[in-house]
């Protein structure tokens, strides 16, 4: 990892690291315990504080942009648990986003990490193209169950098998699912908000969405869904394809100006994160760093814009569940959203929260990472789905669908029986009168509660 002398340096002048935020690093280990590949390993390099110093000896000219010193940051998740942890409020965002933006730069990937990559990164931010690769799946859900028992899956390699694990049901109706594009408040208008409706979230999730837009409804919103809004960027920023993020983002600010709204609502984690750092993303480019600091300004996790409404206005019907609260990361450490999602759920009367061990800690999705690097993302996710089981839930609660694949594969995978929901989906069950019911139930029940 040395630079040898006369190497090019690992770094180039186009957006390297900022030194000053470098330097905000005293190197105190708070963030050790934080760190999912530092907890994994216990190597310096892969903590925090490590990749922090490997960023300032490669601005230094120390370091060479080897295989090795790669590796330390493929194999960071970037789920910001540090940044909640650091007390000396060292923004690590920017410096990985920075780095991994060189990275894909200037660094020569095997040619078939390349073309793995190349195609995630063709599929996913694309609805249309996604929907094709999804369609599938709507086949393979009626028979994964006995391709899982064939053992057929093992003879595949490491990434095609995760691929295959964290595949969604699918359904017709899911894939052909479409958001109204206006949707009107129940009763008198008090805000008119946008919705997100995200890639994999409108696909995989349209239900997800659905119920978005029931509970702002029912809580006196204008939801407007724009149909030609489309990808945010997120996994394009987070994995240092920087040029791609600037693309969607733009798309995604001119479209939402349009719609004229007065927040942009996302209940997506890791999409929420990136738009509201927009700002940042445009840095150097003064015009579209105004309109992204007003458009960030608007952006609006759906806990956060139901707590910032006040009171309730539909009633909350009881829920009697025992409700497991999973922080998605890029919600709770990236956005410093955590009590909202609570405070929401503890609206509804008879939920319960149950306090979940290592809360902190990633459960191993964060974007792509669980198709990039299977075997450490499986190992996070074996400990957070013990953790959860371990408080014997009636539901698992989590915002980001990353999670929600995640933690409902490796549930599956070692015989946990896991409901995994959204928040919003229990806040709609709850105004709607829905029963909800556990794993073993696998469903909400359209009768209302008596």
């Amino acid at each position: 990892m040395t630079n040898p002398s006369g190497a090019q340096p690992a770094f180039d002048a186009r957006h390297p690291p900022e030194r000053a935020l470098i330097d905000k690093c005293v190197h105190c280990g708070f963030c050790l315990p934080t760190c999912p590949t530092y907890a994994l390993w216990g190597e310096e390099m892969d903590s925090p504080r490590g990749r922090i110093y490997l960023m300032k000896s490669a601005l230094e000219g120390r370091v060479a942009m080897t295989d090795a010193f790669v590796g330390h940051f493929d194999a960071c998740l970037g789920c910001m648990a540090c940044v909640t942890a650091c007390p000396s409020g060292v923004e690590y965002a920017p410096l990985v986003e920075a780095t991994r933006a060189q990275i894909e730069r200037r660094h020569e990937r095997s040619l078939g990490d390349r073309l793995f990559r190349a195609g995630l990164f063709a599929v996913i931010p694309y609805p249309a193209r996604l929907r094709l690769a999804l369609a599938p799946l709507v086949v393979y859900g009626w028979i994964k169950p006995l391709v899982d028992r064939s053992g057929l899956l093992n003879l595949l390699p490491a990434r095609v098998r995760a691929l295959a694990k964290l595949a969604p049901t699918i359904s017709v109706k899911s894939l052909t699912a479409s958001t109204a594009e206006v949707t009107p408040p129940v009763g008198a208008r008090r805000i008119r908000v946008g919705l997100l409706t995200g890639c994999v979230q409108r696909l995989a999730f349209a239900h997800v969405n659905e119920a978005t837009v029931r509970v702002l409804a029912a809580e006196g919103c204008e939801v407007v869904a724009p149909r030609t809004q489309g990808c945010c960027g997120a996994l394009a920023l987070h994995a240092g394809r920087e040029p791609d993020a600037r693309g969607f983002a733009r798309r995604v600010i001119e479209v939402f100006e349009q719609a004229a709204v007065e927040r942009v609502i996302v209940n997506a984690a890791g999409c929420g994160s990136s738009m509201k750092e927009y700002e940042r993303l445009f840095a150097d480019d003064p015009p579209w760093a105004a309109r992204a600091r007003a458009f960030s300004a608007r952006v609006r996790d759906v806990s956060e814009l139901l707590i910032e409404l006040g009171e309730p206005r539909a009633p909350r019907r009881p829920l009697h569940l025992r409700v497991a609260y999973h922080d998605a990361c890029h919600l709770a450490h990236a956005q410093g959203v955590s009590q909202q999602p609570r405070d929401l759920l503890q609206q509804v009367p008879g939920i319960e929260l149950l306090p979940v061990a290592e809360p902190e800690m990633c459960c191993g999705s964060a974007g792509i990472y669980n198709l990039v690097q299977p075997e450490p993302a499986r190992q996070l996710g074996e400990r957070k789905v013990r953790n959860i089981a371990a408080t014997s839930p009636d539901v698992v609660a989590t915002a980001n669908p990353g999670c929600t694949l995640q933690i409902a594969s490796i549930a599956a995978e070692t015989d946990q029986p896991l409901r995994v929901m959204h928040p919003i989906e229990l806040i709609d069950a709850s105004i709607q009168g829905l029963a909800v019911r556990g794993f073993a139930g696998s469903g909400v029940r359209s009768k209302p509660d008596g």
